[in-house]
């Protein structure tokens, strides 16, 4: 109830490292041999925080230098603005920067003492090592696969950006792998 009325909101949540070189692809030419489409300078980095939100199928990108709980605790801010005064149920995987430090301390302080049930955030973890229960891996595949399908475009990894920016940014996004998950609001 408190989800469909917008009181709760449920955000699958992920990072992803964008690296120029995820272009780099193979073709075959007529002679049938191999040939390596070149991208220049593949250490070109850039790294995404995404949270899908379960009911709206909303998808919020965020980038940063570096996958970390500065920046973690950055984009839950920026997620705790958006849906100001409505409870946060964020459903990640769990790295370990997510379950100590900055992010840590920034969910204790956020909590306090309440009760799990007055919580403004709640976390709930994937099971270990199954990146496939998280949806937000879809979009991070297709993303990339939309990128691959328009590698020409790319001369600069300014433009992969823009269009990895493009792709992802607030679009919605509805695949069956979103419908399997049915929240019912119950703190574990």
């Amino acid at each position: 109830m408190g989800i469909k009325c917008g009181e709760i909101i449920v955000l699958f949540l992920d990072e992803c490292h964008l690296l120029h070189g995820d272009l780099t692809a193979y073709v075959w030419g007529k002679s049938k041999i191999r040939i390596e489409v070149p991208i220049t300078n593949e250490k070109d980095r850039q790294t995404y925080l995404g949270a899908l939100n379960y009911h709206s199928k909303e998808f919020h990108l965020q980038s940063h230098p570096s996958g970390d709980g500065k920046s973690t605790v950055k984009f839950i801010k920026c997620l705790q603005n958006k849906y100001k005064n409505r409870k946060i149920i964020l459903t990640w995987e769990g790295p370990s920067y997510y379950k100590y430090g900055e992010c840590r301390d920034f969910l204790l302080e956020l909590n306090g003492d309440k009760e799990p049930d007055n919580w403004s955030i709640t976390c709930i973890l994937f099971a270990p090592n199954a990146p496939q229960q998280n949806p937000v891996e879809d979009i991070w595949l297709q993303a990339k696969n939309f990128l691959r399908k328009y590698w020409y475009l790319c001369r600069s990894f300014k433009i992969v950006k823009f269009l990895f920016d493009f792709f992802t940014n607030e679009h919605k996004f509805d695949f069956p792998k979103i419908r399997r998950y049915i929240y019912k609001y119950k703190m574990i």
